[in-house]
């Protein structure tokens, strides 16, 4: 199959959601503004179209879960306003443009995020409009399964680590530690939240987790690599971010090749946890060797 025809059929999907969802003004218009502007600064939206293509495998059809796909995207980016932030990162640019606080100062980007974050959670336990198979059950676990994967046990616990690990000396079960937390925690539960809402019999659950946690380690190994190797016009944001800020990385610890062998051994064990699964499973077998291959 085409990924690329794919993943951007699944991309325009949730955009049209995000748009939908923010189009009547609120009365906090600058706040708005702030929230919108980071949700449309681009983006491949990885973690909702994971979660279409998980509720895709067990035999759904992907608009059914488009709310919660889209929640998804709203944790993930009020994480990056907030991670950019001077108190943070300092980062002055993510995706090619100005972060949220270079444009709207720190305190609407701290609100920003605030807002994003807790109306992902009015989103994933207000919206009604639901297929036969989506049960109040299955909701009730999602949200669950998505506060554990962002908070403390997740990566807002990856993220602290994260910090307090700047300019230490890399050590394996600290970096996994973070890597896991930081960014595997939530791709994983995003391909999990697929499979809960279609109601999936518990060997397919397994094989979809079995997906999603090398998956998302992987997805941030080869972030780790393309801070390296990268071109910052590509990646959005100035190459050799990492190093300047003396993160615990993957090239770090290993070096070069032995990272980028650890990233394609997660792929090929991510997609070896699908056998159960038939052709339906296809796209999340494409999206692995595509995050594999990703040069931003």
């Amino acid at each position: 199959m085409d990924i690329t025809v794919y993943l951007k059929e699944k991309k325009g999907l949730v955009d049209a959601f995000l748009h939908s969802y923010f189009s009547s003004p609120i009365t906090q218009k600058r706040l708005q503004d702030s929230m919108v502007y980071s949700l449309s600064a681009g983006g491949k939206r990885i973690r909702p179209v994971l979660c279409l293509a998980a509720y895709e495998a067990c035999g759904g059809e992907a608009e059914e879960v488009l709310p919660w796909a889209a929640a998804l995207e709203f944790i993930h980016t009020y994480s990056l306003i907030h991670d950019d932030l001077p108190a943070m990162d300092n980062d002055d640019l993510r995706r090619g443009k100005p972060t949220n606080h270079k444009v709207f100062g720190e305190g609407m980007a701290i609100l920003a995020g605030d807002g994003l974050l807790t109306e992902a959670f009015a989103l994933l336990s207000g919206f009604s409009v639901r297929s036969p198979r989506i049960t109040d059950r299955a909701v009730l676990r999602v949200i669950h399964e998505i506060a554990q994967a962002a908070g403390l046990q997740g990566m807002v616990g990856g993220q602290a680590q994260d910090l307090l690990s700047e300019d230490a000396e890399p050590d394996a079960e600290t970096l996994s530690y973070i890597h896991i937390h930081k960014t595997a925690a939530l791709i994983a539960a995003s391909v999990r939240v697929g499979g809960i809402l279609a109601s999936c019999a518990e060997e397919h659950l397994l094989g979809l987790t079995g997906y999603g946690s090398p998956i998302g380690l992987a997805f941030q190994v080869v972030d780790d690599i393309l801070d390296v190797e990268g071109e910052t016009e590509v990646l959005g944001k100035p190459r050799g971010s990492d190093e300047k800020k003396k993160k615990m990385t993957y090239p770090k610890l290993y070096g070069l090749e032995k990272s980028k062998e650890k990233a394609r051994e997660l792929v090929d064990r991510a997609i070896g946890s699908l056998e159960i699964f038939d052709e339906k499973a296809e796209p999340l077998r494409a999206i692995a060797r595509y995050l594999l291959e990703r040069k931003s």
